[in-house]
């Protein structure tokens, strides 16, 4: 077995996690790093893989199947980026976890291509907290109703629960209304916490953060 090579951004990032979690009273164990690949080029990637990271997660279907086919045993990808109907079959074929499900239209087409693929990949229920309406995700408001659609309507499991809060606010309050929502509706999974606000988001109940520039750099712009 070969023995993973130590990388520090990555020791450093898993060192963080590890104090706020057991400053909150929680098993470190119990967080989980999403390292957010997408745009990075495979050098970057390569030395994080190499390290022993398991866990990536990617805003594109067809740049995450371009990526990762060539180095798919033994990874967890997390679909973190809003999900197309018409990507849909792809996406539960290749990810482990979608973490961006917003809306019926999408449910329904999960649905379907679950029972055509026979298989699940794990699914999150996106919020957005902020109530952006640039941005994806289901309003606070509306997300017991939705969630409750998604199992009763279109026999879906989520499991948990993302968001992405807005830039400009302290994001402790959407973390903590993410929270709230997912213990009414018996949600055991919250996604959220990025580069900035990792520490915070474990302090409030995150199940796994999603890192990407602390991790890798500074994100490489599209030509």
């Amino acid at each position: 077995m070969t023995t993973p090579a130590p990388y520090a951004p990555l020791t450093e990032i898993l060192d963080r996690m590890a104090r706020a979690a057991r400053a909150a009273g929680r098993d470190p164990e119990g967080v989980r790093l999403v390292a957010v690949s997408k745009t990075q080029p495979w050098a970057n990637i390569e030395p994080v893989l190499a390290a022993g990271q398991t866990t990536f997660g990617e805003n594109r279907v067809q740049e995450a199947m371009e990526r990762w086919t060539p180095h798919r045993a033994g990874l967890t990808l997390h679909l973190i980026g809003p999900l197309q109907t018409n990507k849909a079959r792809e996406a539960v074929a290749f990810f482990d976890v979608i973490e961006t499900l917003d809306r019926p239209k999408l449910a329904r087409v999960l649905a379907e291509e679950i029972q055509r693929a026979g298989k699940s990949p794990r699914l999150y229920v996106q919020v957005n907290t902020g109530e952006e309406p640039q941005k994806a995700g289901v309003i606070p408001a509306e997300a017991d109703a939705f969630i409750a659609a998604c199992r009763d309507d279109y026999g879906l499991q989520p499991e948990g629960l993302m968001c992405i809060p807005p830039s400009d606010e302290e994001p402790a309050m959407h973390f903590a209304l993410l929270a709230k929502i997912a213990a009414r509706n018996g949600l055991e999974r919250l996604s959220m916490g990025m580069s900035d606000d990792f520490e915070t988001a474990i302090r409030f109940g995150a199940t796994s953060v999603r890192v990407g520039s602390a991790l890798f750099g500074a994100r490489v712009p599209k030509a």
